[in-house]
C-alpha cells in the first residue's frame, strides 16, 4: 500500500482583500508556514471588525499555515475572545467527551487544561478520538506564567510526511484501538467526561459514537473505540496525521508518572492507551519514532498578555509546556465536523 502524500491541491485565486495597511502579516518562523502573525500596523485597530471584514481572507490562510496567531491587539479579557470567535468562526462548541481536566470559565469558553503545572501535555488535535470534533480552536493568553507555559504547535501535514512509510502504512490499514477507564482515583469520572449521572444516557451516547462501554464492578466505567490514524481534510482534501494513537499511550506520559500508573495497575485499568487497531500492543521503537516525528515539527513561542492563537484543529497539533507562577491560557472552539465520507482517508489502489 502507498500512502500519497503530493496530492496537489486546486489552485484558488485568492480574492482581493483591502487590508487598508491595518495590519502587517508574516510567518513567526520564515522556515516553518505555521504560525502566520497578523499585528496592528497602526494604533486603534479593532481586532473583531477587521477579522469579520477579512473573514474569507483568513479562512484562507488558515488552510494555508494551519495557525493564526494575532498578536498585539487591544484584547485579553474573556469577552475579547467569545466576540472574536463568533466574528470569525461563528457559535462556540461545548467541551464534550472530555479527555483533559478543565473547567468552564464563561459560557463555552474553558481553562485549556487544569493539568499540573509541572506535567508536560503532549501534541494532540482537540478531540481526534471522538466521532466528531471542532474545526478551529482559539486559544487567549489572559495571564503570562513566570516562565515556560507555552503551548507548542506543529504542522500536522508535516508530521505525517515524517513517518516511517512501513509505519504509517501499518497504521493507515489498522488504525489504533483506544481503551478509557474512568474514576477510580486515576482518571477523568465518567460523569465528568460525558457530563451526566445517568448511565443509560452514556451507553446511549457511545452507542451512536462508535464506543464499547463495560461498566465495572467498582462503579467505574471502560470504553474501547477503534480509530483511523490518517484522516482527510474535508476543505483541502488533503492526508493529515489526525488521532490521539500516541498521545493516549501510556508511556507518553511524564516518564516517573507512568511508571507509577504502570507499577500500580493492572494494564487493562490504565486511565487511557492505545494499541495497533488489531489489539496487539505497540512496539516501543514505533511509538518512539512517532513522538519524535512530532517534535521534529515542533513551533514553540513564548505567550505574550492578549495573544490570540486560532487553529485548524486538524491541520496543527498543539501541546502545554510545564510552567511556574499563575497562568490562564483560555480556549474555545467552534465549527463541528463530523467524522464520515468526506474525513474519510482511503489509500490509492
Amino acid at each position: 500500500m502507498v500512502l500519497s502524500l503530493n496530492k496537489k491541491l486546486p489552485i484558488r485565486k485568492r480574492r482581493a482583500v483591502n487590508h487598508q495597511n491595518l495590519v502587517n502579516m508574516a510567518p513567526l518562523d520564515p522556515a516553518k508556514p505555521v504560525p502566520l502573525v497578523v499585528r496592528p500596523a497602526t494604533d486603534g485597530v479593532d481586532l473583531c471588525a477587521w477579522a469579520r471584514a477579512n473573514r474569507d481572507d483568513l479562512d484562507q490562510r488558515l488552510l494555508q499555515h494551519g495557525g493564526i496567531l494575532f498578536r498585539g491587539f487591544d484584547v485579553g479579557e474573556i469577552e475579547h475572545l467569545e466576540a472574536f470567535i463568533e466574528a470569525i468562526s461563528g457559535s462556540l462548541l461545548e467541551y464534550k467527551e472530555r479527555s483533559s481536566p478543565r473547567h468552564e470559565v464563561k459560557g463555552n469558553i474553558y481553562t485549556s487544561t487544569d493539568h499540573p503545572a509541572n506535567q508536560h501535555i503532549f501534541l494532540h488535535n482537540e478531540n481526534s478520538y471522538q466521532k466528531a470534533w471542532p474545526m478551529k480552536i482559539f486559544f487567549m493568553c489572559v495571564t503570562v506564567p513566570g516562565s515556560g507555559g507555552e503551548t507548542p504547535i506543529a504542522d500536522c501535514r508535516k508530521v505525517l510526511q515524517r513517518i516511517d512509510p512501513a509505519i504509517r502504512d501499518q497504521l493507515v490499514e489498522k488504525g489504533f484501538r483506544i481503551v478509557r477507564n474512568y474514576g477510580s482515583g486515576m482518571g477523568l469520572p465518567w460523569q465528568t467526561v460525558f457530563q451526566t449521572e445517568d448511565r443509560a444516557v452514556v451507553d446511549d451516547y457511545c452507542r451512536q459514537n462508535g464506543v464499547s462501554t463495560e461498566w465495572k464492578a467498582d462503579g467505574g466505567l471502560r470504553t474501547v473505540t477503534h480509530r483511523p490514524a490518517v484522516a482527510r481534510h474535508p476543505r483541502t482534501g488533503e492526508p493529515i496525521w489526525f488521532n490521539h494513537g500516541t498521545f493516549f499511550h501510556v508511556t507518553t506520559l511524564d516518564d516517573a508518572l507512568a511508571q507509577v500508573l504502570m507499577a500500580s495497575m493492572d494494564e487493562t485499568d490504565l486511565p487511557t492507551n492505545t494499541y495497533w487497531g488489531d489489539g496487539t500492543p505497540f512496539e516501543d521503537k514505533v511509538l518512539d519514532h512517532l513522538r519524535k516525528a512530532y517534535r521534529d515539527e515542533v513551533v514553540i513561542f513564548p505567550w505574550q498578555k492578549g495573544d490570540i492563537l486560532m487553529l485548524d484543529n486538524m491541520l496543527a497539533a498543539h501541546a502545554r509546556e510545564p510552567f511556574t507562577g499563575e497562568r490562564k491560557v483560555v480556549v474555545g472552539m467552534s465549527e463541528a465536523i463530523v467524522r464520515g465520507p468526506e474525513t474519510e482517508y482511503r489509500p490509492p489502489a
